[in-house]
């Protein structure tokens, strides 16, 4: 299992969302760049890098600081938020991204989704967030699709997503537990690796994701953020537990 570390941008700044709901979106101290480098340091093995504005405001204006986020850094940079286009996903990967997530686009233009797989094979993720029966939200949680996690994962993964990360919708990471069952239905449900990325509130719930198991297939990964801003465990106790594993 990987340990991914998340930097969501908003204005140029580093934010923390509770609940995923950007209009409360909470400054941090540390810039963007600084916040990366130092998630590196304290031992991801990767970055997910959210770029807020383009998500939610179809504004691109942080993404010459998402390029030099993606070569500050020595370790596979994967970039969400706002690819709606195929000029937009290639332009980030000829940026060096190590992969580019679509989200709310991945369920509304299926065409674009399959020609960026076909296209880029192993370079597309796919990001979607379920509400506890199964059904998948779209724009910031903000509307239901009125289609389901199992059928839009079995699609994608025929359509060549390298990837997929899964999270509850409307969670708070540091209220509530992870949904183990939709993450469950995910490892059945197709053979690429499967990211947590609704975070965990300890090192307890951490190692549950760790010996998740379906069908002999187990997490690729798991994406943390504000529960080791908020000091419920370091990223140094996060990666010694996965190396366990």
């Amino acid at each position: 299992m990987d340990l991914y570390a998340r930097v969501n941008i908003l204005g140029g700044r580093a934010v923390r969302l509770p609940k995923g709901d950007i209009d409360e979106a909470i400054s941090l101290d540390a810039a963007p760049l600084d916040r990366a480098k130092g998630w590196v340091d304290k031992g991801a093995d990767r970055l997910h890098i959210v770029d807020l504005d383009a998500a939610a405001y179809y504004d691109h204006k942080n993404r010459t600081l998402v390029d030099e986020l993606i070569s500050s850094v020595d370790v596979p940079v994967q970039v969400a938020g706002g690819v709606r286009t195929e000029a937009e996903a290639e332009r980030l990967i000829d940026a060096g991204a190590w992969r580019v997530v679509m989200g709310t686009a991945a369920l509304v233009d299926q065409n674009l989704t399959w020609d960026l797989c076909r296209k880029h094979p192993g370079l597309i993720a796919i990001s979607l967030d379920a509400v506890p029966d199964g059904e998948l939200v779209i724009r910031g949680w903000k509307e239901n699709s009125g289609r389901y996690l199992e059928e839009a994962l079995i699609e994608m993964s025929s359509a060549g997503a390298a990837s997929f990360l899964v999270s509850e919708a409307r969670r708070d990471v540091l209220d509530g537990a992870p949904n183990l069952d939709i993450l469950t239905q995910a490892l059945e449900a197709i053979d690429e690796p499967v990211i947590a990325a609704g975070g965990v509130r300890n090192l307890e719930e951490l190692e549950q994701l760790t010996k998740l198991e379906a069908k002999g297939k187990r997490l690729g990964g798991v994406v943390v953020g504000r529960e080791v801003t908020e000091g419920r465990f370091t990223m140094d106790e996060a990666a010694a537990l996965i190396a366990k594993t």
